[in-house]
């Protein structure tokens, strides 16, 4: 049996949460916070509360996409050491510690660039990452880096924002791989106390261009929020409020425990309740 791409186990993972008729939860956690081997646990955590793939941030000293959790997140892994080579090293790690779930990198573009694009991407193939999320690489100039996904089977996946009309979704959603990262909120990441107006509509607005799956990230932080996303999206991306909660001796615990609300809140929007 010839084992599957990233594009591959990607593509397989929507399928099966699609047949169980509920969104895929997607955790995102920053790669060496609050530091390397917790944040291994944190990720193990993740998975153990249910998540259907995983998000790795690949700590970068200027984030521009993210929020100050996340930048502090980030900026503090930084400092103990971390870079894309570990970064690597440690998805190596998880898939040999059994994990099956599909890896996401989450990272900025000017670290893949100097690792070499098409080096990164063989690495990232040989540890078992399936996919990229590369916030500051617009679809018009990523060709050479979506080119190396593709020999390597890797998903490129990109963002659309809320502002964005509908020629540029249709670019978008013709270039991303996997699955479409819609952003939630005109802006950074970060908690916030209620869903942006508008974003039912605004995932209509996008799945009326494309049959990939769509899912939502930027601003979900409570089970409620999640619920309500998973009625109308096929994924839900929760990050801040995941590393708000991962320092402290019992952070793998409380991630754990918040990533199991969230699995049950998007079952409970599924099946109607």
């Amino acid at each position: 049996m010839t084992e599957m791409s990233g594009l591959q186990r990607i593509t397989a993972a929507f399928e099966q949460v699609r047949a169980e008729d509920r969104a895929a939860l997607i955790p995102y956690l920053t790669l060496g916070y609050p530091t390397p081997a917790a944040s291994l646990h944190l990720a193990q955590a993740a998975i153990a509360g249910g998540a259907d793939l995983l998000e790795l941030g690949v700590p970068f000293s200027d984030p521009l996409a993210d929020g100050p959790l996340i930048q502090r997140a980030s900026h503090i892994a930084l400092q103990q050491g971390m870079n894309v080579a570990r970064s690597l090293e440690m998805a190596g790690s998880l898939r040999r510690e059994g994990v099956t779930i599909p890896f996401i990198f989450m990272g900025y573009y000017n670290p893949i660039l100097a690792y070499g694009e098409e080096d990164f991407c063989h690495a990232c193939h040989e540890v078992g990452v399936d996919g990229l999320i590369i916030p500051d690489l617009p679809p018009e100039e990523g060709a050479t880096l979506a080119e190396a996904c593709d020999r390597y089977g890797l998903a490129l996946i990109c963002l659309v924002a809320p502002t964005s009309d509908r020629g540029r979704i249709r670019i978008v959603c013709e270039r991303t791989r996997g699955f479409v990262y819609l952003a939630g909120v005109v802006g950074i990441t970060g908690p916030q106390k209620t869903l942006a107006p508008g974003l039912a509509s605004f995932v209509a607005r996008v799945r009326a261009e494309t049959d990939r799956p769509l899912a939502v990230g930027f601003g979900i932080s409570t089970p409620e929020q999640a619920g309500q996303v998973a009625g109308f999206a096929d994924g839900v991306i929760v990050g801040s409020a995941l590393v708000r909660l991962a320092e402290g001796a019992h952070g793998a615990e409380k991630v754990r425990a918040f990533v199991t609300e969230l699995r049950r809140a998007v079952y409970r929007t599924r099946e109607g309740g």
